[in-house]
Order: C-alpha cells, then structure tokens, then sequence
C-alpha cells in the first residue's frame, strides 16, 4: 500500500510533520506501521483557552484515495467538543467528502469554521457553548485533566 501514490505523498507528509520545528504541539507517527493509519497527539500550550495543558491522542485514517478523498479523525483520548461525538469521531465540513451534501446542508465548497455549533456532533457540548459557557469550560478542564492521568 505504501508503493501507491497516496502511499507515497503520505509518506513524504508524516516526514515533513516529524521534521518540521514550526508546528509546535503536534506530534505524529504510523499506528501498526501503515502509512494510511496515524497516531497523532496534540499537546495544548497552557496560554490555549480551555483546552490548555491538555494531551490529547487521536488517530487519522486516510482512504486509499487520497488525496482526493479525506481522512477520518477520531479522538482516542475524551474531548468535550461541539464537533466531536461523544465516541470521538470529529464531524467537521473540511473532512465530509468534496460532494454536495446529499441533505443540503453544505457546499462543496464550504469550510469549516470552529466550533460549528450549528450542526453539531455532540448537541449537549453544543449546547452547553451556547448556553452554559461556564459548564462547558468545566466540562473541558475535566477532559484535560483525564488527558493528564489526573482523574
């Protein structure tokens, strides 16, 4: 699988993630050494609102079309998000696939712009960021403390 183009492009972009000192706080290596499968876990700077301090693991699945189609991310680690199930499989328009969206909600060219609370994953971190914003942030600092092994 590695010998496929997407194999290969994919292979040239974990290298550059490894090496590249100017993104700070992410860090990126192959689950069970497939090109198409990563392991990444983001490492919140402490001046981050909420989230700071934070470690969180997710895993990214690339399909075999690649480029042309996008990866999959799930959170590993528990994260209290609007575009994130409960499950921590992440639901943000730039990683729905580049068609027109069956229900009319998207463009095909549409972006996502954080946090969507519009459409969310999770309604209840929705509607705790809308309504709650003090319970939400409590909610939050929970999962950074659970990502540091405080709880």
């Amino acid at each position: 699988m590695a010998a496929s183009p997407a194999g290969r492009m994919l292979a040239r972009q974990l290298q550059q993630m490894q090496s590249d000192k100017d993104i700070p706080g992410i860090s990126c290596g192959l689950f069970d050494n497939n090109v198409f499968e990563w392991e990444v876990m983001l490492m919140i700077s402490d001046d981050v609102k909420m989230y700071g301090g934070g470690f969180f693991r997710a895993r990214l699945s690339f399909p075999m079309e690649y480029p042309h189609m996008p990866p999959k991310m799930k959170f590993e680690s528990s994260i209290f998000h609007p575009n994130i199930y409960p499950n921590g499989d992440v639901c943000i328009s730039i990683l729905h696939p580049p068609e027109e969206d069956k229900w009319g909600y998207e463009s095909a060219a549409e972006r996502w712009s954080p946090p969507n609370d519009e459409s969310p994953a999770n309604v209840e971190a929705a509607r705790l960021w809308r309504e709650d914003p003090a319970e939400f942030k409590k909610r939050v600092r929970r999962c950074v403390r659970e990502s540091l092994g405080d709880e």
